[in-house]
């Protein structure tokens, strides 16, 4: 597995809130995997992610397969083929074999119930295009809002080969690795187990959550990653959200260039962190090594370039998180 611009700290050498996470992404998971180590250098964002994909995908009672196809189906609609690859592998280790090969092959199930669900994942990349809301329980609402959010990052952090030359598309391999995985998959969760790692003093949950742990592990990460956005002036923050609103999850076609039109009014000392910011919201695989060399000219460290990553991520997430809220219907 590589990573585009940093290798992060081995787990083994983590201490802290970030040792904290990976005890539990060992104990429940399949372990510090790499998408939780490209966030190791933000640890407060790190924990947030986890929280908020272990208590919508991993915990409570909502069919663990259908938060599997919602997960492969989000990732798909904002074309991150790592994370589509590593769902598919989780429906195999869930033992949904012909369910995972349809899905890897950018097919739709044959279940009604299952049509409606990746269609409504899928549509949530367009939140305005699509008149969007969610019929679903907390933890499918909030595993499709983590993906959101972990799509981005990923895209934005690693290579897309989740093994070397890509041969986790292999269906051999696919359903190997589903069955090596299968009893950490299978494990039922206790809700509210991550809530400790997260930052007291947490905004309020969102209304689609109810009273569950998901929203808290929500508003946690909803606050870590904003913070992302002290690292920019408030011409730079404003046009990012703007950006997110009008654009509304259209992919720009030719993303580079598109960035560099809309950062044109943004001051220039602002201007490389403000195309980085709106990148990881829309097109998080078009960030390039000589953006984030500029960027490192006056901001050297791994952790701002992983906290301005997440603030654009975060953005276009709760995009897609506002459309649920009843005061939008």
């Amino acid at each position: 597995m590589t990573y585009r611009f940093f290798t992060p700290a081995k787990a083994s050498t983590a201490t802290g809130l970030t040792a904290a996470v990976y005890r539990q992404l060992r104990d429940e998971f399949l372990g510090p995997v790499p998408t939780f180590q490209a966030l190791s250098p933000v640890p407060e964002v790190q924990a947030a992610t986890w929280a908020l994909m272990r208590e919508a995908l991993l915990a409570g009672d909502a069919s663990r397969v259908d938060r599997e196809l919602v997960a492969a189906a989000v990732s798909r609609a904002n074309r991150c083929r790592f994370c589509v690859d590593a769902h598919v592998l989780l429906l195999h280790a869930l033992g949904e074999h012909e369910l995972a090969e349809v899905i890897a092959r950018g097919g739709m199930p044959t279940e009604p119930r299952q049509v409606e669900l990746v269609g409504w994942a899928e549509a949530s990349r367009n939140p305005r295009a699509a008149d969007w809301t969610s019929p679903y329980r907390p933890e499918v609402t909030g595993t499709l809002l983590a993906f959101h959010f972990i799509n981005r990052v990923v895209s934005a952090l690693l290579d897309p080969d989740l093994l070397p030359g890509g041969l986790q598309r292999s269906p051999l391999v696919r359903s190997v690795g589903g069955r090596l995985y299968a009893r950490a998959a299978r494990e039922p969760k206790e809700p509210g187990g991550s809530l400790s790692l997260l930052a007291a003093g947490t905004t309020a949950a969102p209304a689609w959550a109810g009273d569950s742990p998901v929203g808290v592990a929500y508003a946690a990460l909803r606050d870590a990653a904003t913070r992302g956005g002290e690292l920019l002036g408030d011409v730079a923050r404003q046009t990012v959200t703007a950006t997110v609103r009008w654009e509304d999850g259209r992919y720009p076609v030719r993303p580079a260039d598109w960035a560099v039109d809309l950062v044109r009014d943004v001051p220039g000392a602002d201007r490389v962190g403000t195309r980085i910011a709106l990148l990881a919201a829309f097109a998080p695989s078009a960030i390039s090594p000589g953006d984030v060399a500029l960027w490192r000219f006056t901001h050297p460290d791994d952790a701002d370039l992983v906290r301005l990553v997440a603030y654009g991520a975060i953005t276009a997430t709760a995009h897609v998180a506002q459309a649920l809220s009843p005061a939008h219907h």
